[in-house]
């Protein structure tokens, strides 16, 4: 059976192992710069969630997200960070559930998010929930 629940700052073991298996599945292992230590603080910010779905209390996915104003409605929204998985988890409604909870955590607002135009299974999973999928680049500037 799966349960899901709110991630804490003592969960922020299992959620760096789930962000770098998520990393290392999208080939972007490199990217994940944070460690456990720093992640502790960042799970205890209020517009900070990030729910994890168990099976037999073991972590087989989670969703993520931040709640942010949008200046041309007016009206706050969320937006998704990820939503993950594991393998052997897929195809058997995890990644629904973990939407659903999503959406009765937005009460009606919006739900944004980005997904990889690579990623062919995210976008028919995201499409067969009944999202629409607007295409967009996205813009990255660290500057030094």
């Amino acid at each position: 059976m799966i349960s899901i629940r709110r991630a804490t700052p003592e969960d922020a073991a299992t959620v760096h192992g789930l962000l770098r298996e998520l990393a290392g599945h999208q080939d972007q292992a490199w990217a994940v710069t944070v460690g456990v230590p720093g992640l502790r603080p960042l799970l205890s910010r209020p517009e900070v969630t990030y729910l994890i779905a168990e099976r037999d209390g073991r972590a087989v996915g989670y969703v993520s997200w931040l709640e942010r104003a949008g200046f041309w409605s007016g009206e706050d929204y969320l937006h998704l960070d990820d939503l993950y998985v594991t393998g052997a988890e897929r195809g058997h409604g995890v990644g629904e559930r973990l939407m659903r909870a999503v959406a009765d955590a937005a009460a009606g607002r919006v739900i944004r998010w980005e997904v990889a135009e690579t990623n062919e299974a995210a976008q028919r999973f995201y499409k067969r929930i009944g999202a629409t999928l607007v295409s967009k680049k996205i813009g990255r500037w660290q500057p030094g």
